[in-house]
């Protein structure tokens, strides 16, 4: 049963009557009700001019990259908290405040530091957050929709979690922090009475998944302990809502309580007082206070991304690139280095117009290009950049020098799947895979394609006559912007994957066609080779984006608009899979005025061969990773087809003798492309 109303209040003075304590009263009331047994959290000093506090043993420190915190640890009633909205593991499901155009999805609310003014008359920050919501139904639908995402993405546990509570109760404490969700409609029940203006919440910062499965144990949701609990789960009659906890908790308990006596005197173990008993009460850790209030947010987050970048559970690609990267941009801003403004929009957690220093309300395409170029330039600092250090400490990389595909793409997919929160649906964030290895080692402004300030109308209005823009745009725009409109994908292994999803996509005979199999550096590749086609084809996705991000239309080789909708069938189609280097050109008339090329300097032929060299490394590597998908595919088709020998032996001891004849050269690759590094005496 809840503590008296005496003994909530001498809790939540003990609490702010502790040292590093900076958490609102008011967030402390709502959730002292909860609170089993506060006494036992207290220590009363002998001095009498000296207040009750929190006992030291009970006090937990959080220590992250991104600041310190610090929790009570208590008991509390198993219905308490809130399964939380900006948990990571969720990100996808809403749209990002980061995404500047008006999508299909709810928009997830943006997150900022609670403040308010002091008896002095100054603004103080607190540890608590707040976030704003048009209407109460709003509000409602949020919280709903993060519990129904969760049990959607509870990862590939090898149980039962709900059966797990039931059995064995909740061994390791969750982790909340108050947060105050504000209206900006107020509104009225059936008999004119005002509803509260802005609710106090405990959401949970660690144990979302256990929050939600430990109150539908006991009957209530995460949105009626916020909004409002029904009179008929207390027992009462009416269609009303009790939503101060003070009397509803206390209510419900007794409910509870009287359901359990009746269950076991009729031997009822599936009822559902019996099957909670559990997890009735349970240990949590609520964060109280923090020396950095302003950073608390990333705090909080900071303390639950181990999870997601060494999981525990298998949680989906997108969502723990984007925890890595923030837990990047957090480990910058607790140095000083990026500021919390900056930090919060390439988050995804502020809209781009928020800054100053930003595009301001410039084109939809243009303020997501510049938060993804501005991403770029913080995850892939030059050599003696105050940032290189941080981020190798965040993500436990080795010495530059020695950096390997892997560690670059943790950064690169980290980029990619940040990048994807200012767009309506998120992408594998793969497609990234296909920038070079230089990019970590040397920085993204001294590489061979160096991403310049240049602004992308400026890019995409002369990159038909500069090679050096159509270059940066193929680097780091065109593989998101045809991944945000499904023109490629990063799949390259499973037939499922290459399968076309569109009318487009149907052979002559109405059998299903299967995708190209090719990587992101092959379709790159192809529009190099059709320059003029691919700056059209990017000049009409930038558009489409700009107009509400509508399906782009089809070009053709002179980069005219067409009619019909551009999709993966036809861009494969327009840009075919080809291991050319030379631009392709068109048939037609000669230009007026034209003359031969000057020949090739060597300065133009050390760039070419670099990116030909480059171009050779990614096929090669792509190529060994298809093999083993190849082998078995082949023997799949032929047991489904009753052939005994996918090869005739002859030929898989020839393949097999090619593969080994390569193996010498390979060895002696290393050595020759290290000796490339060295200096020309």
């Amino acid at each position: 049963m809840p503590a008296t109303a005496e003994w909530q209040r001498r809790f939540v003075d003990g609490v702010l009557a502790t040292e590093g304590v900076n958490v609102p009263r008011a967030a402390l009331e709502q959730i002292a009700p909860f609170v089993d047994q506060p006494k036992s959290l207290l220590y009363s000093p002998r001095a009498q001019d000296k207040p009750e506090r929190l006992r030291d043993d009970v006090l937990v420190p959080i220590r992250t990259d991104a600041g310190t915190a610090l929790a009570v640890s208590v008991r509390l009633m198993g219905v308490a908290g809130t399964t939380w909205w900006h948990n990571e593991r969720i990100s996808t499901a809403f749209r990002s405040p980061a995404d500047p155009a008006r999508g299909d999805k709810p928009l997830l609310p943006a997150v900022r530091a609670w403040t308010a003014v002091t008896a002095d008359g100054t603004e103080r920050t607190f540890s608590a957050l707040r976030s704003e919501f048009r209407t109460l139904s709003g509000l409602i639908e949020t919280i709903e929709r993060s519990g129904n995402e969760l049990l959607g993405r509870d990862g590939h546990r090898p149980y039962d979690l709900l059966e797990d509570l039931v059995l064995n109760g909740q061994m390791e404490p969750c982790m909340y922090i108050a947060q105050q969700l504000v209206l900006d409609e107020a509104s009225v029940d059936d008999d004119g009475a005002q509803r509260p203006a802005a609710y106090w919440a405990w959401p949970a910062v660690r144990g979302n998944n256990r929050t939600r499965a430990r109150q539908t144990l006991l009957g209530l949701t995460s949105a009626e302990v916020v909004a409002g609990v029904p009179m008929a789960k207390l027992g009462k009659d009416g269609a009303d809502v009790a939503t101060n906890p003070s009397f509803w908790v206390h209510r419900y308990a007794q409910h509870l309580n009287t359901a359990y006596r009746e269950a076991l005197q009729a031997n009822n173990t599936d009822a559902t007082a019996v099957r909670a008993a559990k997890v009735a009460v349970v240990q949590a850790h609520l964060v109280i206070g923090s020396p950095t209030p302003e950073r608390l947010y990333r705090i909080v987050q900071s303390s639950n991304r181990r999870d997601h970048v060494h999981p525990p559970l298998e949680f989906r690609p997108n969502d723990r690139s984007r925890s890595l990267g923030r837990s990047i941009l957090g480990s910058y801003s607790a140095a000083g280095i990026l500021p919390e403004m900056v930090a919060d929009v390439l988050a995804g957690t502020q809209p781009i117009d928020r800054l100053p220093e930003g595009p301001g309300d410039a084109s939809v395409s243009v303020q997501r290009d510049w938060r993804s170029m501005r991403l770029l330039a913080e995850f892939f600092p030059a050599e003696d950049d105050a940032r290189r250090p941080l981020i190798r400490a965040a993500l436990s990389e080795p010495a530059p020098s020695t950096l390997l595909r892997a560690h670059v793409n943790r950064r690169l997919r980290a980029w990619s799947a940040l990048t994807s929160e200012s767009y309506p649906e998120p992408w594998n964030p793969r497609v990234a895979d296909a920038l070079p290895v230089a990019l970590a080692k040397d920085g993204v402004t001294e590489v061979e394609v160096p991403l310049t300030r240049r602004t992308l109308p400026d890019l995409l209005a002369c990159a038909d006559t500069d090679p050096e823009a159509f270059e940066e745009l193929l680097a780091y725009r065109a593989p998101h912007w045809l991944a945000a409109f499904d023109l490629i994908d990063a799949d390259r292994g499973s037939v499922g994957a290459q399968r076309g999803d569109s009318a487009t996509d149907q052979t002559v005979d109405g059998e299903e066609s299967l995708r190209i199999r090719r990587g992101v550096n092959n379709a790159i590749a192809a529009m190099r080779n059709d320059p003029v086609r691919a700056v059209a084809l990017l000049r009409e996705l930038a558009l489409a984006m700009d107009e509400g991000d509508r399906d782009p239309l089809q070009v053709d080789e002179s980069g005219t608009r067409l009619e019909q909708v551009a999709t993966r069938a036809w861009f494969n189609r327009s840009f075919p899979k080809t291991a050319a280097t030379a631009p392709r050109v068109s048939p037609g008339q000669p230009t007026p005025g034209a003359a031969a090329a000057p020949p090739e300097s060597d300065t133009q032929a050390v760039k070419r061969l670099r990116r030909e060299l480059n171009e050779i490394l990614t096929s090669l590597e792509e190529g060994v990773k298809l093999l083993p998908g190849i082998v078995a595919q082949m023997r799949a088709h032929a047991r489904a087809a009753h052939i005994d020998q996918p090869l005739p032996e002859a030929r898989a001891q020839q393949a097999a003798l090619q593969v080994t004849a390569l193996l010498p050269h390979l060895r002696e690759l290393p050595e020759l492309l290290l000796a490339l590094g060295n200096r020309e005496a």
